[in-house]
């Protein structure tokens, strides 16, 4: 469950809304995310949209790239489908994220969210390329 009028749109347009009678926030703060679920949901939200613009693109430009061939344009379905990995990853890392959080009792800034978020796509993208490279 996520806290009342917070969005997918106010998410990604790094904006919050005033929370009434949210009691976890001191003062009722409008651009911090203070529970467990916003601070989880805005890190998830963050990781699953730079999953898809990376997994998406690449499974299309296999498929384009091996149309033609008899078994391989079956191997972007393969590339497509991979994406559960990182995103399940996405779910359990970004719970732990905002534990931490929680547990601190700190508070998380929406941009915070977009950096953690982007960032364990990055680093999941960089771990896949460099056990490719180990295996050359």
């Amino acid at each position: 469950m996520v806290g009342a009028g917070l969005t997918v749109h106010q998410i990604l347009s790094l904006g919050l809304i005033p929370r009434v009678g949210n009691a976890t926030c001191p003062g009722n703060v409008t651009l911090q995310l203070c529970q467990f679920s916003e601070m989880w949901y805005a890190v998830f939200l963050w990781a699953l949209l730079s999953t898809v613009f990376i997994y998406v693109p690449a499974g299309l430009l296999a498929f384009v790239m091996l149309r033609h061939h008899k078994y391989g344009r079956f191997m972007s379905l393969g590339i497509l489908a991979g994406i559960l990995g990182p995103i399940t990853a996405a779910v359990l890392t970004s719970a732990a994220i905002a534990g931490v959080y929680r547990a601190a009792t700190k508070q998380m800034v929406p941009h915070e969210a977009l950096v953690l978020g982007v960032g364990q796509v990055f680093f999941v993208v960089a771990i896949a390329f460099l056990r490719i490279l180990a295996t050359l």
